[in-house]
C-alpha cells in the first residue's frame, strides 16, 4: 500500500504541478489584475458566499462514497444510481438555498445575483465531477482519477487563454462572468468523460426515487456533512467577513485574495493527497495492517513541500508578490510598492497558515477513514469559535493582516489537534527520533534560505539556488529516505 501511495501520489503531482499553479498563478492573477481589488474582491466575496453551502451539494457523501467502494467494490453498482438522484435533488435545494439567503443578506444588484448564479451553477457541476470521481477513487483507478484531477483545468485554461491572449476578445470588455462561463464549460466537458469511465465499471442500473435509500444515504452522510461545513466555514469566511465588517471591506477582500492566491494553488496540491489516503486508509484500517509506514510516509512529503514553500514564500514575499501583480496605468512607482507591500504582509501569514492546513490532510483524513467524525467535527466546531471570535477583534484592528493572522492561529491549533486524537485513537507511533528528523529538516532549510538570501545576486537565481538546497535537505536530513524512495518507485507494487 505504501508503494502504490508513492508512485501514484508522485504521478497525480507531477500532473497538477503543469496545469493548476498555471490557472491559478496566469489565468486567475491575469483576471484580477485586468478588474482591479475592488471587482475582483467583489466576485471572490461572492464566490466564497457560494462555497459556504457548497456543503448543501455533497453532505457528506463524497467522502461517504469513496470510503465504502474502497472497502466494497460492490457498493458502486448497488448505489451509483440512488446517489445520482440524491445529487440532482440536492443541487436543486442548494439552488434555492443560495439565492434566498443571498437575497436577504443583500446580493439585490442585478451583476450581483449574476455572479452568484454562475457561481451556484459551477458549485453544482464541480460537486458532481467530484462525486464521479470518488467512485474511480474508491476502485483505486489513481491514474484516471489523477488525469481526471486536471482535466477541467486544462480545458478552461485552453478557453481562457483565447480570451486573454488572443486578442479575439476586447480587453476593455472583460467581464468576470466570461471567466465564470469558461469554468462552467469545463465543468460539463469534465462531467461527460468521467460519467463515461463510472459507467463503464457498474453493472445494472435502476434509475428510480428511492426515499428510504435518501433518508438512509442522508443519516450516514450527516457527520460527514457537518465536517465539510465547519471546515469551510473556518477555511472561508474571512473575505466574508472583510467585506462586511469594513468601510474598505472590497478593497481588503481584494487584497488578502491577491497574497491568498498562492495559498490558493498550495493547498490545491496538498489536498491531492488527501484524495489518495482517504480509499487506502480507509482499506488499511479495514484490513487491519499496520498503518505506521503509509502514515510516515505521507507526512513526511507533505511537509517536505509545504515546508519548502512556506519557506521560500516567507523569504522573498516581495519579490513574488512584484513579480505577480503589476501597477495600475493611473498609478506612480511609490503607490504601486506601498500596494506591493500591503499584499507582502498578508501573504507570509497565509503561506504559515497553509503549512499548517497541509498537515491535516494527513491526520484529518485519517480520522474520517476510521469513522472518528463525531471527534473531527468537535475539533471543526472549535475552529469555526475561535475563526469568529479572532476575526471580529483583528479584522477591525488590522484588516486583511489580521484575518490572515486569524487564519494561522486556526488552522494551527486544528491541525494539533488532529493529530493528537489519531494518535490516541488509531495508536501509531511516528517515534522520537522521526520527530527529530522533522524539526532538523525546517530548521535547516530556513537557515539554507536566509543564507542564501543574503548573497547579493538575482532573486530569481537565489531564490533557484534556495529551492535546490531545500531539496536536498529532505534526504540529507533524513526526513525521507532517497534509497527508501528509489526502491519503493524501481519495485513492482505488490497491489498492482
Amino acid at each position: 500500500m505504501q508503494n502504490k501511495f508513492i508512485k501514484n501520489i508522485i504521478f497525480l503531482l507531477f500532473l497538477n504541478l503543469l496545469v493548476k499553479p498555471f490557472w491559478i498563478l496566469g489565468v486567475d492573477r491575469e483576471v484580477q489584475n485586468m478588474l482591479g481589488d475592488k471587482s475582483y474582491g467583489l466576485y471572490l466575496a461572492i464566490f466564497n458566499f457560494s462555497y459556504l453551502f457548497y456543503i448543501i451539494l455533497d453532505l457528506g457523501i463524497t467522502n461517504f462514497n469513496s470510503r465504502n467502494i474502497a472497502q466494497d467494490n460492490k457498493s458502486l453498482s448497488k448505489h451509483f444510481a440512488g446517489l445520482s438522484e440524491v445529487k440532482l435533488i440536492l443541487g436543486l435545494v442548494y439552488a434555492v438555498v443560495i439565492f434566498v439567503i443571498g437575497y436577504i443578506k443583500g446580493f439585490r444588484d442585478g451583476f450581483e445575483l449574476k455572479l452568484l448564479f454562475w457561481c451556484g451553477l459551477n458549485q453544482i457541476l464541480l460537486s458532481f465531477i467530484l462525486f464521479l470521481r470518488s467512485n474511480i477513487q474508491g476502485l483505486l483507478l489513481f491514474k484516471t482519477d489523477s488525469f481526471l484531477s486536471v482535466f477541467d483545468r486544462l480545458l478552461a485554461i485552453l478557453l481562457m487563454s483565447m480570451i486573454l491572449w488572443t486578442g479575439w476578445f476586447p480587453r476593455e470588455k472583460f467581464s468576470i462572468i466570461w471567466y465564470l462561463q469558461a469554468q462552467t464549460l469545463a465543468y460539463v466537458c469534465t462531467i461527460i468523460v468521467a460519467l463515461s469511465v463510472v459507467l463503464k465499471h457498474t453493472e445494472k442500473l435502476e434509475f428510480r426515487i428511492n426515499y428510504k435509500f435518501f433518508a438512509d444515504i442522508i443519516r450516514q452522510s450527516l457527520p460527514f456533512a457537518l465536517l465539510v461545513l465547519l471546515m469551510s466555514v473556518y477555511s472561508r469566511i474571512e473575505p466574508i467577513l472583510l467585506q462586511h465588517l469594513l468601510d474598505d471591506g472590497e478593497v481588503q477582500a481584494g487584497i488578502y485574495g491577491r497574497a491568498y492566491r498562492l495559498f490558493d494553488a498550495g493547498n490545491n496540491i496538498s489536498n491531492l493527497f488527501a484524495v489518495f489516503l482517504l480509499p487506502m486508509f480507509a482499506s488499511t484500517i479495514a484490513k487491519k495492517e499496520n498503518l505506521n509506514d503509509l502514515v510516515k510516509s505521507s507526512f513526511s512529503l507533505i511537509v517536505a513541500m509545504a515546508g519548502i514553500v512556506t519557506v521560500l514564500c516567507f523569504f522573498y514575499r516581495q519579490e513574488i508578490m512584484q513579480l505577480m501583480y503589476h501597477a495600475e496605468p493611473s498609478e506612480n512607482e511609490a503607490d504601486f510598492l506601498l500596494r506591493i507591500g500591503q499584499y507582502a504582509k498578508v501573504f507570509p501569514i497565509l503561506m504559515g497558515s497553509f503549512f499548517c492546513l497541509s498537515t491535516t490532510y494527513v491526520f484529518g483524513t485519517l480520522l474520517t477513514a476510521n469513522g472518528s467524525l463525531r471527534q473531527l467535527n468537535i475539533v471543526a466546531a472549535s475552529g469555526v469559535v475561535i475563526n469568529v471570535l479572532l476575526n471580529l477583534i483583528f479584522i477591525p484592528l488590522f484588516k486583511s493582516v489580521g484575518a490572515a493572522c486569524t487564519s494561522l492561529c486556526v488552522q494551527a491549533v486544528t491541525a494539533y489537534a488532529q493529530y493528537l486524537i489519531a494518535k490516541r485513537i488509531l495508536k501509531f507511533d511516528l517515534g522520537g527520533k522521526y520527530w527529530l528528523h522533522v524539526v532538523l529538516f525546517i530548521i535547516a532549510i530556513i537557515v539554507a534560505t536566509s543564507v542564501v538570501k543574503l548573497l547579493n545576486i538575482n532573486w530569481i537565481v537565489a531564490f533557484s539556488i534556495s529551492f535546490c538546497l531545500d531539496i536536498v535537505l529532505v534526504f540529507a536530513t533524513r526526513l525521507i529516505g532517497l534509497k527508501e524512495i528509489v526502491g519503493l518507485l524501481l519495485q513492482k507494487a505488490q497491489n498492482d
